[in-house]
C-alpha cells in the first residue's frame, strides 16, 4: 500500500519535471544582431560573402596564410572566420562595427588596415546577413560562447 505522502511527492516531481520540460522546450530568445538560425538570411549573406569577401577570407571562411604576421606592407593577412579563427572572440556590435567602418570605428589612431570600410557599400541588413551567415558556420558550442557573450554585452 502507497501511503499518501508518497503519492503526493511523486506527483509533486512529476509537476516539476512536466514545467521543467515545458521551459527547456521553449524556443530561446536571439541575442544580439545575428541571426544564424534564420536559413534565408544565412543564404543572403553567403551569397554577399561571395561577392565582398571571400576574396581576401577565404570560399570557406579559412582567411589567408600566416594572418597572424605582417606581411610586407605591413598589414595583417585576413584573418579566417572559421573556428580557427578570432572572429567568433568578438560580439556582434563589434563585428558589426568592423565591417562597417573598419577599424576607425572601433578606436581612435587605428593602424592602418586591408580591411575595406562597407559603409555605402552594403546595407545594415547585408552586413548583418554576411555575420550571420559567418556565425550560421561555427560548431555549436562556438555559437553558444558567442551567444553568451553577446548576452553579457547587451
Amino acid at each position: 500500500m502507497v501511503s499518501n505522502k508518497a503519492v503526493l511527492l511523486t506527483g509533486g516531481l512529476a509537476l516539476v519535471g512536466f514545467a521543467a520540460a515545458l521551459v527547456l522546450a521553449q524556443p530561446s530568445e536571439a541575442v544580439g544582431l545575428l541571426t544564424p538560425d534564420d536559413a534565408e538570411v544565412a543564404a543572403l549573406g553567403q551569397s554577399i560573402y561571395a561577392e565582398q569577401c571571400a576574396a581576401c577570407h577565404g570560399a570557406r571562411l579559412e582567411g589567408q596564410p600566416n594572418w597572424r604576421m605582417r606581411g610586407e606592407d605591413g598589414l595583417l593577412p585576413a584573418p579566417p572566420h572559421d573556428a580557427t579563427g578570432h572572429t567568433w572572440h568578438h560580439d556582434d556590435k563589434t563585428l558589426f562595427t568592423l565591417t562597417k567602418y573598419g577599424l576607425a570605428g572601433l578606436m581612435e589612431n587605428a593602424p592602418p588596415s586591408g580591411m575595406p570600410v562597407y559603409e555605402g557599400v552594403l546595407s545594415d541588413d547585408e552586413i548583418i546577413a554576411v555575420l550571420s551567415f559567418i556565425k550560421s558556420t561555427w560548431p555549436d558550442d562556438l555559437r553558444q560562447y558567442h551567444d553568451d557573450m553577446n548576452a553579457q554585452s547587451e
